[in-house]
């Protein structure tokens, strides 16, 4: 593997003047919740990192767009956050939470929120090392519905990760040693046909399950941008199109769910973390319901248990606060469709209302779980 050189200096720079906008916002709503982002500049080097469509990917240190409290007071008053039910993200877009000099700002804004009782999900994905002590500050916390989310892959060519496997494998044993109210999960990804699909990856991947509260399995997300990076690089297309959602082949995911048989895994991070911490899936996944099937029994019940069909009234309201059209709204006992809307709206009413709710332009193909038909018949 790659030398990858972390910075031991525990100080993050201010961010600069010239940082691109859709970074300078570092507030924005995403399927797993309001996404908090203060922090940018990551020195990982993951070829397969969106930092690539923010243009971004340069910044390799560690940068600071506000203090953390102030930008937990900007969460906390955002017109999408609500108290006890609004998933939380912390630093998942654009650095690793766990870096030197990034970690102390996760614990101060993990606090900050704590302080205020919060009993948010809240999601922190790392792929670094997590010690000890950091699973200390963690497991202080008294409100929060804190999941870590160890990202690993097990890839090896080091023009696509560079980072070496072995850290967030590390990363999970020791939370397997010391967290107990924090959950943890094993986040095996990005999937990629024929890189790190075999039975050696395999059976790696289901021993570190056996570290972790539920295991989530994602394919790659395959944009434009990223393909040229690898492209320059000098790695070969890793598929032969592009996707506007991630993509994981049909017969990869069966392999996978054969392997998996008699531990917990999923198809959905949302899914995962329900599962964890013994609750109903905030994203409604239950509307949708052949992601369900390699769910367990307990889960299945208590999704069933809270599925709700929302009131159409309920529905109209929440789309006028995101300034979604009213008309030809349709509610079925699975989901809501509606038409023109973005990303951010359907997934503030999404987590409003533990619903399912899609867009009738992109409509989820049965079976596709969400994902790209690339791979699939």
């Amino acid at each position: 593997m790659a030398s990858i050189r972390i910075s031991p200096d525990k100080s993050v720079r201010p961010a600069p003047a010239d940082l691109p906008a859709s970074l300078r916002e570092y507030i924005d709503y995403r399927k797993s919740g309001l996404s908090l982002n203060h922090i940018v500049g990551c020195p990982l080097d993951c070829g397969y990192c969106v930092r690539h469509l923010f243009d971004n990917f340069s910044m390799k240190r560690p940068h600071l767009i506000v203090e953390d409290e102030v930008a937990v007071e900007s969460l906390v008053n955002h017109w999408a956050f609500r108290a006890h039910t609004t998933p939380i993200q912390i630093f998942n877009r654009a650095t690793d939470p766990f870096l030197p000099g990034v970690k102390q700002h996760l614990f101060n804004t993990l606090k900050a929120l704590d302080r205020r009782r919060l009993t948010n999900p809240v999601l922190v994905i790392s792929r670094w090392k997590i010690e000890a002590d950091d699973v200390e500050q963690l497991e202080s916390l008294e409100h929060l519905r804190l999941t870590i989310l160890v990202t690993w892959s097990g890839i090896a060519d080091e023009r696509v990760e560079p980072v070496s496997s072995e850290i967030a494998a590390r990363s999970l044993e020791v939370l397997a040693k010391t967290a107990f109210r924090t959950k943890k999960i094993l986040y095996w990804r990005p999937i990629i046909a024929g890189l790190n699909d075999t039975p050696e990856h395999l059976s790696s991947a289901r021993k570190l399950a056996r570290l972790a509260d539920a295991t989530v399995f994602t394919g790659l997300f395959f944009r434009d941008e990223i393909r040229t990076y690898f492209r320059d690089v000098g790695v070969p297309d890793l598929y032969h199109a592009v996707a506007r959602r991630k993509i994981q082949p049909e017969e990869t995911e069966r392999r996978i769910l054969a392997y998996f048989e008699g531990l917990p895994i999923f198809r959905k991070t949302s899914c995962g973390i329900a599962f964890a911490h013994g609750v109903a899936d905030f994203n409604g996944h239950w509307g949708i319901r052949e992601i369900c099937e390699i769910c367990p029994e307990v889960q299945r019940e208590i999704c069933s248990h809270h599925h709700r069909k929302p009131a159409l009234d309920q529905v109209r309201d929440l789309a006028r606060l995101v300034s979604l059209s009213t008309d030809h709204i349709e509610i079925s006992e699975y989901h809501i469709e509606v038409d023109g809307s973005t990303e951010a709206q359907r997934y503030f009413m999404q987590h409003t209302l533990n619903f399912q709710v899609h867009d009738r332009a992109q409509p989820h193909r049965k079976h596709r779980h969400g994902r790209a038909e690339i791979g699939w018949e």
